[in-house]
């Protein structure tokens, strides 16, 4: 992991209830205080990119989470993901 990024594992993969065919992945800190939401085309995934358990982002592209409740969820499903995979494991 570079210096200049922050480790976030996937807490969430929901299907858009606005748009047709969109996944979206959303990735937190440990803390579960900072998000990252990634969007994906259902069709993007027979193109072969892996979902990986965890990626390596800028701080300035995470957002914070407001609600204690879902803070305290991303935290225990991001410390879950850590210890039960490697951060390029693909889910």
């Amino acid at each position: 992991m570079e210096d200049d990024t922050e480790r976030v594992w996937l807490v969430e993969r929901t299907y858009s209830d606005d748009e047709q065919n969109l996944i979206i992945l959303v990735y937190a800190t440990p803390d579960g205080e900072k998000y990252f939401r990634k969007e994906r085309a259902l069709t993007s995934f027979t193109d072969m990119r892996d979902t990986t358990a965890a990626l390596d982002v800028n701080p300035d592209n995470l957002g914070a989470v407001e609600d204690e409740a879902e803070r305290e969820q991303y935290a225990a499903e991001a410390e879950r993901m850590a210890e039960t995979h490697d951060p390029d494991d693909p889910i």
